[in-house]
């Protein structure tokens, strides 16, 4: 994702925020309301806001790069902002949503590493309740 993508949202929420003083959210903050972990499974995991402004739920611990298809890459950047890598590959490590591996949801297509999460996390007991 190039810089050049994201600045117009990021101007536009800033100029948003100063039109109406509204504070701008902090991305490290979940939204509120927001239960912690997964809602469909109850699987633990973290909710990060995307440079986008939506919320994702980010799974815990890092995976290499070249075991994670495009497209499902994902980077947590210093103040707590989802950022997906897409194609691009600055280092040799990155994250997953929840949402991938969700046993709540259809198993995935096309990887076997996000199936293989994806039939553990449906294996493992939740607080789901």
């Amino acid at each position: 994702m190039k810089l050049s993508d994201t600045l117009p949202t990021v101007i536009d929420v800033l100029a948003r925020a100063t039109r109406t003083a509204t504070p701008v959210p902090d991305p490290r903050t979940p939204k509120p309301g927001a239960r912690t972990g997964c809602s469909w499974c109850g699987g633990a995991a973290a909710w990060h806001r995307t440079v986008r402004g939506r919320w994702i739920l980010i799974e815990h611990g890092t995976w290499p790069l070249t075991a994670i298809p495009a497209g499902k890459r994902w980077r947590i950047a210093g103040d707590g902002t989802a950022v997906n890598l897409g194609s691009a590959a600055p280092s040799d490590t990155c994250r997953i949503t929840h949402f991938d591996i969700c046993p709540a949801r259809p198993a995935p297509i096309g990887s076997d590493i996000l199936l293989t999460l994806w039939q553990r996390n449906s294996q493992q007991p939740t607080d789901h309740g």
